[in-house]
């Protein structure tokens, strides 16, 4: 990507009539192109990083001049640190749907009716149950309640938050069937075509009711042996819950410690008890010794 040059010229944006540029891989929007006002923004957006390349541009700019899409990035370089990838993954889709609409608007113009159209925009999709639509809609809200906190803007969140969920039944939406748990003798069936890392995490699960995400980051380190005689107990450095429950611990009965205990020895605290090299290594292992075999029959070698 090209770095900013003091003659170098904002570009044009083809699905709407707004100048944009780019600065470590993300856009910046300028305002209406060809208009002196988006003229002179460009000028001090270039100002403030010829001076210094680390400062967030939006800095420069006064509550009423700053654009939602500019506001949403702001925000989204502000929890990065601070969040998980999930979390962060789940924001970049709902500012892109928020920037699809109004990304070149002054975010003071934000009001109710246009997050509704943006939740709009989302149910039409079809890609996102009735739930994610209104969890994504709570999260446009948070992000424009963060502007009002670092003065960059002065949309009323009040307002915003006048916006009701969408109820069950509501035109066009979806809910999503409640998920069965698997049987045991599904599960049993099933582990004999498992590698045996893959297959040990399976078991613990099952035993033990974590989530995959927990299974996937135990470490040596997070099991704890001396707690209660005769258990062992793995605390998770994170979980999806946390925020609403605390820190949790996770007791491993006698059948549990013998799923772990050969992957624990010769490991460091900090080592991944179910190490996903070891994984597929087992699962190479089994395909040049026997074939592998996909679901027309085939068999490879």
């Amino acid at each position: 990507m090209p770095k900013l040059k003091e003659n170098q010229l904002p570009k044009k944006c083809r699905d709407r009539n707004q100048c944009f540029s780019w600065h470590n891989g993300k856009r910046y929007y300028h305002g209406v192109w060809g208009t002196p006002e988006a003229e002179e923004k460009y000028s001090r957006f270039k100002t403030a990083l010829l001076e210094n390349p680390t400062l967030l541009p939006m800095q420069d700019n006064k509550a009423g001049d700053v654009l939602v899409s500019e506001l949403a990035t702001g925000f989204l370089t502000h929890i990065e640190p601070r969040t998980d990838k999930t979390d962060l993954s789940h924001f970049k889709r709902v500012i892109g749907f928020l920037a699809e609409l109004y990304g070149g608007l002054p975010a003071n113009e934000f009001s109710p009716k246009k997050l509704k159209a943006v939740r709009s925009l989302m149910v039409a999709t079809g890609t996102l149950c009735r739930r994610m639509v209104n969890s994504y809609t709570g999260r446009i809200i948070r992000i424009f309640a963060w502007g009002i906190e670092e003065e960059l803007a002065k949309t009323d969140v009040n307002a915003l938050r006048e916006v009701k969920d969408l109820q069950k039944g509501e035109p066009g939406t979806r809910d999503n069937k409640p998920r069965e748990p698997v049987s045991e003798d599904v599960v049993r069936r099933t582990l004999p075509f498992m590698s045996p890392t893959v297959a040990a995490m399976v078991q613990l699960q099952w035993l033990t009711g974590m989530r995959p995400s927990e299974v996937c980051r135990m470490t040596v380190g997070d099991i704890d042996k001396t707690l209660k005689p005769g258990f062992w107990h793995y605390t998770p450095e994170s979980h999806k819950t946390e925020g609403y429950i605390g820190k949790k611990t996770v007791p491993l009965n006698k059948e549990a410690q013998n799923v772990i205990a050969p992957y624990l020895e010769g490991k460091k605290p900090t080592d991944a008890v179910f190490s996903p090299h070891t994984a597929m290594q087992e699962w190479k292992t089994e395909w040049r010794t026997n074939g592998y075999k996909n679901r027309r029959g085939f068999v490879g070698v």
